[in-house]
């Protein structure tokens, strides 16, 4: 796509967001089971095919690459909306298609395009994502993997060993899943056991090739996610500053507030810099793909954290109540922050 259809595309999918995931659907989407409203899923999939996006068109996708899918992830991180847009139609598409399996992607792949059907990688291990949480015994899986998004519900379980990646029903006997205690409540993650449970293996590629590619995909995606979230904090503490009276004024009128939102600004700028460039450098195969991601993943945790975190000052005491959703930002900064792992520092020699 074009810039001018990137826009419209973005255009499409924010007006819809705006209609169907208002504050009050994206809370009514927490508590249910699956942790999101599946009507909006649905909405998401047919009108605009957001799920498809990725998907090669021999496998019934649109055919786009992953600068659109993350188009669609930073318009989510605007509302919170916890559909599984980043766990099934990013990582788990990717990792399909990463295997190099096409029995595989042509099995699994045309139902999470319709939107019928949902993926979830099963990764990290209990310390995270450096170290797999299961093995493999030839095609029989043991263990655990930890912090699985959108792990709950999927249909199929894509698993990532250090021997390859292997594919699990989700009715698979001997796998257990579990809710797991999260700060941030519009993001479920499941913890799913598995006891010697038989495994189809997909594709012959290195495993860590494939995990490395994961992560940079994981890692680019989150930045597009945080600087969605960011840029909305800022609009909302804006748009706050100018009704909150004090002293007779609008609070926004204030020098030092004017001065602490054009810092603001200028994070949200150079945040949304760094993660187009780890994007395009992703979607392009790019040699400098690694730095651009790693410098997306600092510099875009550290702004989203800064600016959410200016957001409930400049908000005061009701930002910190329930009713109010700057203390839904704040806690998806600090999930968004460690989710995937984090870069190791620091990335180059000191002299």
């Amino acid at each position: 796509m074009s810039a001018a259809e990137h826009q419209e595309f973005t255009a499409s999918v924010r007006a819809l967001l705006t209609k169907h995931a208002t504050s009050a659907a994206v809370r009514a989407g927490m508590d249910t089971d699956p942790g999101y409203d599946r009507e909006l899923w649905r909405l998401l999939c047919e009108q605009i095919g957001v799920a498809a996006l990725a998907i090669p068109e021999e496998y019934e996708g649109i055919g786009a690459s992953i600068v659109e899918s993350l188009l669609v992830v930073g318009e989510l991180g605007r509302t919170l909306a916890g559909v599984p847009m980043l766990g099934s139609a990013v990582l788990g598409v990717e990792a399909v298609l990463l295997s190099g399996d096409t029995d595989a992607a042509a099995r699994l792949l045309p139902a999470v395009a319709r939107g019928a059907g949902t993926l979830a990688v099963c990764w990290a291990g209990a310390d995270g994502w450096d170290e797999p949480g299961v093995d493999a015994g030839g095609e029989i899986l043991t263990g655990t993997a930890h912090y699985v998004l959108d792990g709950l519900q999927a249909d199929t379980l894509i698993v990532v060993t250090t021997t390859g990646l292997f594919e699990v029903a989700g009715d698979a006997a001997g796998m257990t899943r579990r809710s797991v205690a999260t700060m941030d409540p519009t993001r479920k993650l499941a913890e799913i056991s598995f006891d010697a449970v038989p495994a189809r293996r997909l594709g012959d590629r290195d495993p860590l090739v494939v995990a490395a590619r994961l992560r940079e995909i994981a890692w680019a995606a989150v930045a597009a996610e945080q600087v969605g979230a960011a840029r909305r904090c800022l609009e909302l503490t804006v748009e706050y500053t100018k009704s909150r009276i004090q002293f007779g004024r609008a609070i926004g009128s204030f020098q030092a507030l004017k001065h602490r939102m054009a810092d603001m600004y200028v994070l949200v700028e150079s945040a949304e810099s760094a993660s187009n460039a780890a994007t395009v450098a992703v979607a392009d195969g790019s040699p400098s793909a690694a730095e651009d991601v790693w410098a997306a993943r600092i510099h875009c945790s550290e702004a989203f954290t800064t600016i959410v975190s200016e957001m409930v000052q400049m908000h005061g005491g009701i930002a910190i109540t329930w009713e109010h959703d700057a203390h839904l930002f704040f806690k998806r900064a600090h999930g968004d922050a460690h989710l995937f792992g984090t870069p190791r520092r620091p990335l180059t020699q000191p002299a």
